[in-house]
């Protein structure tokens, strides 16, 4: 059995350059051997789990929504809110929610506290993100690309 204690270990810190993007990650599966490159499910491990602190006034990421990818998230402390195409939803301390592929979803802190949660997701082959505020998508496997793709005819450039 491969162990490792979550308070022993140190936050991964990342901000986007002009600081609307924030968090600090615990990535348990990582320390627990998981290799998120690989194509080996048992190396890459059926699903995925980090803490994730976002800072006060901070959102962990764009919204977006995943093509295949289920993401469950259980609130440890703070509070904050989680925006979906149903709007903006207050979240704190006990509250859990799911969102499966093709839900555009985004989790903001609360602007006078940290929002402290257990993210949990699966590992799908060929995962892509949409972006729908920016109209971009994030392509994976192999390898990782950013594109905003413009409309096309499904044959040009093909013949």
């Amino acid at each position: 059995m491969k162990k490792v204690n979550s308070n022993a270990m140190a936050e991964e810190v990342w901000a986007s350059p002009k600081g609307t993007f924030a968090s600090a990650d615990k990535n348990l599966s990582l320390a627990l051997g998981r290799q998120p490159d690989s194509t080996d499910l048992v190396k890459r491990h059926p699903f995925d789990v980090e803490i994730c602190r976002i800072p006060a006034g901070k959102s962990v990421c764009p919204y977006h929504s995943h093509s295949a990818q289920w993401e469950f998230y259980h609130v440890i402390s703070g509070k904050g809110f989680a925006r979906d195409p149903d709007g903006v939803t207050p979240i704190g301390a006990g509250d859990a929610f799911l969102f499966e592929p093709g839900v555009p979803h985004q989790i903001t802190s609360d602007p006078d506290t940290d929002l402290v949660l257990y993210v949990l997701a699966d590992n799908p082959l060929g995962e892509t993100c949409h972006y729908p505020d920016s109209q971009k998508w994030m392509i994976r496997s192999p390898g990782k690309a950013v594109i905003r793709a413009v409309p096309a005819h499904y044959l040009e450039g093909e013949e």
